[in-house]
C-alpha cells in the first residue's frame, strides 16, 4: 500500500515543516512519484504528522490478569493515540523473571499486538525483591529491567542489579518506593489528606530511594531510568545527579504535571501510586520538563476492572492514560504556552527512542513509524469511548483538543480514521 500525504505539517529534523510526505513499501521520502496511480492520497492541510509516540511505562496485564487488558486491547489503545511503541511492565503471572515465562509474554505479543510492545524483564524473582531474576539469560531478549509496582528494598540487590544491567548495556528502570516511610498511605500526605482524614504517602518515601539509587547508578555507572517522578525533591535530586555526570533518565505522567492533589476527587479515577502531590510538585516538574530533568512522558497506563475502581480512593492503584496522554498535553500545556509543540514530540517519541534505541525519526528512507493528527477540534474526553479495557481516568469530561485521526507502525497503517 502506497500513500501521499499532501500539505502536511511534519515534524522532520527537530522542526515543522509543511510539506508533502510519501509512503512507499513502508518507507519515507519527500519526492513524490509521478505517476500516483498507485497511491492512497491523503490531504493533511491543517494537520500535523509527528513521529510515532513511545510510552516507557505501561501494563498490558497479559498475561495474568486480562479481564483488566489485554495485549490487544492495550496495543490497539495506544494505536488510535498516536503510538508505535509500547514498554509493557512485568507485574504479571508468571513474572518474567525467566527466560521460560518471558517466552508467555512475547508469544502472546507476537500474535496479538497491533503497535510495537516491548516486554521488561522482572530485576528480581516474582518481583519480591529476595533473589534477583536470571537477568544474564534474559539481558539479550529485553530492553530493560524493572520490578516496577515495588521498589528494590535492599541496597545490595540493587548495586547487583545494575553491574549486571551495566556490563549488559540494557536499561534499569526504578519504581522508586521506600516502604519504610509509606506509614500505611494512600494519597498524597498534603492537604487534602488532613482535611478529609486520609492517610498520606510522604514524599521521602520516592525521592529517599532516587537518592539512594543515583548514588549507584554514579558508581555502576548503568543506564539508569526513573519511572513516573512526582515529587519536587525528586525533580532537584534528578537535576543534581545529571550534573554530575550520572547516566539517569526520568519520566513523569500527563497527572502529575496538569493536577495537583487540591483537585483530588473521591473517586477511584484520581487513585493512582505514586500519587497526584501538591501544586509545588506540579510545578516543579514542569520546569523539569522545560529544563531537560525529566526527559520523557509515560502514562503508567494501569487498567483494572470497574468494581476494583469503585471504591473511591482506596481502589486498587492505577488509571487509564494512553487515550488521553497526548490531547491532555497539548491542550494544558502547549495551547497554554507552557512548553512548545516541538517538545512536546521531543517528551513522547524523541527522547524515549532514544534512551531505549530506537528511531522513529520521520526521514528519508526511514521506516513509516508516524501519526497524523487534528489539532484544531474540541472534543470532549469519553471513557466509554476507549479501546482499552479499563475506563478509570481523573479526566473524564475534559475538554481537549489533539486526535488521532492516522497511525502508522512499522511502514503498515495500523489505524485510519480517514478512510471514508
Amino acid at each position: 500500500m502506497n500513500f501521499l500525504l499532501k500539505n502536511g505539517t511534519v515534524y522532520t529534523s527537530n522542526k515543522f515543516v509543511k510539506r508533502d510526505l510519501v509512503i512507499s513499501g513502508g518507507k519515507l521520502s519527500f519526492l513524490a512519484p509521478s505517476d500516483l496511480s498507485t497511491y492512497t492520497v491523503i490531504d493533511c492541510d491543517n494537520l500535523f504528522i509527528l513521529p510515532g509516540f513511545v510510552d516507557a511505562h505501561v501494563h498490558l496485564r497479559e498475561p495474568g490478569f486480562s479481564y483488566k487488558e489485554t495485549v490487544l486491547t492495550g496495543s490497539t489503545a495506544g494505536a488510535v493515540s498516536g503510538y508505535s511503541a509500547l514498554f509493557t511492565m512485568p507485574n504479571l503471572n508468571p513474572v518474567p523473571d525467566s527466560l521460560e515465562n518471558l517466552k508467555v509474554q512475547q508469544d502472546i505479543i507476537d500474535k496479538d499486538a497491533v503497535i510495537n510492545v516491548y516486554p521488561l524483564a522482572s530485576i528480581t524473582k516474582g518481583e519480591k525483591g529476595i533473589e534477583l531474576s536470571d537477568l544474564e539469560s534474559l539481558a539479550n531478549k529485553v530492553k530493560a529491567f524493572s520490578d516496577d509496582g515495588k521498589g528494590v528494598q535492599n541496597d545490595d540487590m540493587m548495586l547487583k542489579a545494575m553491574q549486571i544491567a551495566k556490563e549488559h548495556d540494557i536499561v534499569i528502570c526504578a519504581h522508586c518506593e521506600d516502604e519504610s516511610l509509606l506509614n500505611g498511605g494512600y494519597i498524597h500526605d498534603g492537604e487534602y489528606a488532613k482535611l478529609h482524614g486520609h492517610k498520606g504517602i510522604p514524599s521521602a518515601s520516592e525521592y529517599k530511594q532516587i537518592e539512594r539509587d543515583l548514588v549507584l547508578a554514579k558508581k555502576t555507572g548503568v543506564k539508569y531510568h526513573v519511572c513516573h517522578v512526582s515529587a519536587k525533591e525528586s525533580v532537584y535530586a534528578i537535576r543534581k545527579a545529571k550534573a554530575e555526570g550520572v547516566d539517569v533518565t526520568a519520566e513523569t505522567g500527563p497527572h502529575y504535571l496538569v493536577l495537583d492533589d487540591s483537585m483530588l476527587m473521591e473517586d477511584g479515577g484520581f487513585k493512582m501510586n505514586p500519587p497526584i502531590r501538591a501544586k509545588e510538585d506540579r510545578l516543579a516538574l514542569i520546569e523539569g520538563i522545560k529544563d531537560g530533568t525529566i526527559d520523557m512522558l509515560a502514562t503508567d497506563h494501569a487498567p483494572h476492572s470497574k468494581e476494583e475502581k469503585s471504591k473511591g480512593l482506596l481502589s486498587l492503584n492505577g488509571i487509564v492514560g494512553l487515550e488521553t496522554a497526548f490531547p491532555i498535553i497539548y491542550t494544558h500545556l502547549v495551547k497554554t504556552g507552557e512548553i512548545t509543540l516541538e517538545k512536546a514530540v521531543e517528551i513522547m517519541s524523541v527522547n524515549p527512542s532514544k534512551r531505549f534505541g530506537l528511531d522513529y525519526e520521520i526521514k528519508e528512507g526511514a521506516t513509516a513509524n508516524l501519526s497524523v493528527f487534528d489539532l484544531g477540534t474540541e472534543y470532549v474526553i469519553d471513557p466509554e469511548n476507549f479501546k482499552s479495557k479499563g475506563k478509570s481516568t481523573p479526566f473524564k469530561n475534559y475538554k481537549v483538543c489533539g486526535k488521532c485521526l492516522l497511525n502508522f507502525t512499522g511502514g503498515k497503517p495500523v489505524y485510519n480514521a480517514l478512510e471514508k
